[in-house]
């Protein structure tokens, strides 16, 4: 029985992301507990695959895996882990895993727990914990089956970014049926790639699904513009088309440091949290009382985000 964790390695530029080190790091603690290797799989173009602490890393290449499509890398990905069979594949939970993470559950008949915060091993058993509901409620499955995939949330567990020693890189012929991939990328949203880089922003103000409409980004773009301040947003306010995704704060979007962090509407799951634990000052607006971004922050409040926004716009103003 193959007892193999692979990872689905995710690039960001000239590196990979934080969570495909942080996911290697609980591959070998599993992979030493059942006994099997540690496998990486890289699709597409990427960083040098050798910075990758694992046993071995496949990489597959091919025209439709250039730039990023959700057909052409679950095609890609399904290939591997049908001919390989390991006994856990673990993607990081971001946009791009979520949606490989569905189509290889699907097409590979596995089960697959998503937001996941901790994987281990019960013998021979594969057992997550899960969070629902923005991170106020945490679930423990059992998967069934010797088999799985679990899509993890960014900052659950502790980088390994050292290899210990050198990975042997081996390609993967791509499959066939990347061939009849019909999707066709057509690049960034016009301007994001000019957008400014938050990361060097003093002070930000920060929304999330809270403002209920993209109609009342503008209210937050008015407060951001009245403080001298940037915008930006989470990953489900980007995934949306409300702002760029260089807004986007969170472990698989950058981290900040400002010195002051104006919160409306986030809730605060960890992936979030992760982003912005370094600011100086956090401040939080969310109508529950319970939800988890009050934890982080030094100030908060239930008010209702946007007549707060509107109201402190006009004091700021008044100055």
């Amino acid at each position: 029985m193959n007892h193999d964790v692979l990872v689905l390695a995710e690039a960001a530029g000239d590196s990979f992301i934080d969570p495909t080190f942080e996911l290697l790091g609980r591959a070998r603690d599993l992979a030493t507990a059942w006994g099997g290797r540690v496998l990486a799989l890289v699709l597409g173009p990427s960083p040098d695959p050798s910075m990758l602490n694992a046993d071995v890393v496949l990489t597959v290449s091919h025209p439709k895996l250039d730039a990023y499509t959700p057909e052409a890398h679950a095609r890609a990905a399904q290939h591997v882990v049908a001919e390989l069979d390991p006994k856990l594949v673990l993607l990081a939970n971001t946009t791009e895993g979520m949606d490989l993470g569905a189509a290889l559950s699907l097409w590979c008949q596995r089960p697959l727990v998503a937001y996941a915060v901790d994987v281990r091993a019960e013998d021979d058993a594969i057992v997550a914990t899960s969070q629902l509901f923005g991170g106020r409620l945490l679930a423990e499955v059992a998967l069934e089956g010797d088999r799985g995939i679990c899509a993890v949330v960014g900052g659950s567990f502790p980088p390994a970014r050292v290899p210990t020693r050198p990975p042997v890189v081996e390609v993967v012929a791509p499959p066939v049926s990347l061939d009849g991939v019909t999707t066709v990328p057509r690049g960034m949203p016009p301007g994001e790639d000019e957008d400014i880089d938050i990361t060097k922003a003093p002070m930000l103000v920060a929304i999330g699904r809270g403002l209920k409409s993209q109609d009342n980004v503008a209210v937050a773009q008015a407060l951001a513009e009245a403080l001298g301040a940037s915008l930006s947003g989470t990953s489900q306010v980007c995934d949306l088309g409300w702002l760029p995704r260089t807004r986007h704060v969170g472990k698989s979007g950058v981290k900040v440091r400002p010195r002051a962090y104006l919160s409306f509407g986030i809730s605060g799951a960890p992936e979030h949290l992760e982003g912005i634990r370094e600011s100086e000052l956090i401040i939080a607006c969310n109508t529950d009382e319970a939800a988890p971004i009050f934890d982080a922050a030094q100030y908060g409040t239930t008010a209702d985000a946007i007549e707060l926004l509107r109201a402190l716009t006009s004091r700021v103003q008044q100055r």
